[in-house]
């Protein structure tokens, strides 16, 4: 019973987390900073993109997490049906675990470590899957070193036939 109250109540924290959550344009990846490797930089807006799905980082992560996407990444990973279309962009926001100073029971965002970025372009990126990561702290990308360990990541952990995305659409 705490098990469920627990994870409706970090649902609910992420629903509150992408409350302006909505059906975008497609918006264009800004000029800021780009991570290395791939060329990826934070995309304009993406903070009123839909809610994919929440999840939750076990130790030694300790964090909750978000996935948003633009309109394509949306209807894709609704859809379900063969790869993501060229343009599909996926946002994954981290925040670490802290209690809720208003609700005992409740586990909120805390600090946020990561701005994580998944941009689907089958040429540019062919040796990657299709994909270009991006992986900010505080909007600055991060060493072309973790850069290199994203789509191993993905190629090991993520099903091809899922064209490499870990994320389902929470229902």
């Amino acid at each position: 019973m705490q098990r469920v109250h627990r994870a409706r109540m970090f649902l609910s924290a992420a629903l509150m987390l992408c409350a302006a959550a909505g059906s975008a344009s497609a918006a264009e990846l800004t000029t800021q900073a780009v991570s290395p490797i791939f060329g990826v930089s934070i995309p304009e807006g993406y903070r009123n993109w839909q809610l994919i799905a929440p999840a939750e980082e076990a130790a030694p992560l300790d964090e909750l997490r978000v996935v948003l996407g633009n309109p394509a990444a949306v209807k894709a990973i609704q859809d379900l049906k063969g790869p993501f279309p060229d343009g599909s962009i996926l946002v994954k926001l981290a925040y670490k675990r802290k209690q809720s100073p208003e609700f005992a029971s409740a586990t909120v965002p805390g600090q946020a470590t990561t701005v994580q970025i998944m941009v689907k372009d089958s040429k540019r990126y062919a040796s990657t899957g299709g994909w270009g990561f991006g992986r900010f702290i505080g909007g600055v990308p991060t060493d072309a070193a973790q850069h290199q360990t994203c789509f191993a990541c993905h190629e090991a952990r993520a099903a091809k036939d899922r064209d490499y995305v870990f994320t389902r659409f929470a229902p």
